[in-house]
């Protein structure tokens, strides 16, 4: 609609331009006929009668004639030089489409007859640029990532191969050294399975949109189901998970996408969570909108980290062991499947607590 109203503007200003022209020339070349014709007509009638009196005759007889043709001829040739302005300046917004691909701090700058043009063509310039720095950023992003995922798959890989070589070789390894060995070769061989199962999740994200199969859900059953599966997880990591949620609450969505999303808040908050602190989940049901709570005791987090959490492949903390380290597509993926249910979620940080906030639509 904007682009349109500026063509209308633009094709406005090009008219009145050329009216405005036209008029300027009119009476310019009024005033210099009746000039001539008080000062220098008896001098111009004499010259033409000297050198055609045919001709001379001619003009006398059709005076009107004459003036209409120097007329004709003075709007003809300000039209001309009219039309070869603007022509020139479409030359230089053609000239200026080249260095739009140039990814550079140039401002475009046309002649005034289409200045109109410029403020588009800048802002393409830097939408254009924009998506350059973007694409570039997310190519390293994604570069980081798969060596930080290889050098991930590399340990418990050389682990499971060392113990399974141990069990191999020695010949009189004891039942609860070999029952040790297999429960570390389990454990780093599951891990493996989660690196892949990431890097299947990069491939989907990347080449696939997310599809949405709602169904009437009991969202309160659908989050204590969840907690109670981390049960020996909290233990493990030294936390306790509270959930605070009405014991039925309905909501139109898909179940396995919220779970997922749900799932990457939970196992976000057990990874970041201070040892010996409490994971606090909430559900609240208002009139026209359902809200999630996720909230943790974590390390502070400066706000430029705190602003790319949903950024894809984006690992907040890079220094992260490879037994938590994960694709830094969690949260990127909970973001899309929330508002493919045309939902919101938003992070804070206090000095205390690091808290998600969802709000479903009803």
């Amino acid at each position: 609609m904007k682009l349109k109203n500026k063509t209308t503007k633009t094709k406005i200003k090009l008219s009145l331009s050329l009216l405005g022209n036209i008029m300027i020339a009119f009476i310019i070349s009024m005033i210099v006929y009746f000039i001539i014709a008080l000062f220098f007509e008896s001098f111009l009638s004499d010259l033409v009668a000297n050198l055609n009196y045919d001709l001379y005759s001619w003009i006398v007889y059709n005076r009107e004639i004459v003036v209409i043709i120097y007329i004709a001829i003075v709007l003809a040739v300000i039209i001309y030089r009219f039309i070869s302005k603007y022509v020139d300046a479409m030359g230089e917004v053609y000239k200026s489409l080249d260095t739009i691909l140039k990814e550079d701090n140039q401002t475009i700058k046309l002649p005034s007859e289409v200045s109109i043009f410029s403020d588009k063509l800048n802002e393409i310039k830097s939408d254009y640029i924009f998506a350059k720095k973007s694409e570039k950023e997310s190519e390293e992003k994604k570069n980081d990532l798969i060596m930080y995922m290889a050098h991930d798959l590399k340990n418990p890989l050389t682990s499971i191969i060392g113990y399974l070589t141990l069990m191999n070789d020695e010949k009189n390894i004891t039942k609860r050294t070999q029952n040790k060995y297999l429960k570390i070769a389990l454990d780093k061989a599951l891990r493996v399975e989660e690196l892949t199962n990431q890097f299947f999740d990069i491939t989907r994200y990347n080449l696939h949109s997310m599809p949405i199969n709602k169904t009437e859900i009991n969202i309160s059953y659908l989050l204590k189901q969840l907690v109670d599966e981390y049960y020996p997880v909290y233990k493990q990591q030294q936390l306790k998970c509270e959930l605070t949620v009405p014991d039925k609450v309905m909501y139109n969505g898909d179940g396995d996408k919220l779970a997922r999303a749900f799932d990457n808040l939970l196992k976000n908050a057990i990874n970041y969570s201070i040892k010996n602190t409490t994971i606090y989940i909430s559900l609240v049901e208002k009139k026209d909108a359902i809200v999630i709570n996720f909230k943790n005791k974590g390390e502070k987090i400066p706000d430029y980290k705190l602003n790319k959490m949903f950024d894809k492949f984006y690992r907040g903390d890079d220094s992260r062991s490879s037994a938590t380290g994960g694709a830094g597509l969690g949260l990127a993926i909970t973001k899309e499947i929330i508002e493919l249910h045309d939902g919101t979620i938003a992070v804070k940080n206090d000095d205390d607590f690091i808290e998600f906030n969802i709000k479903l639509k009803k």
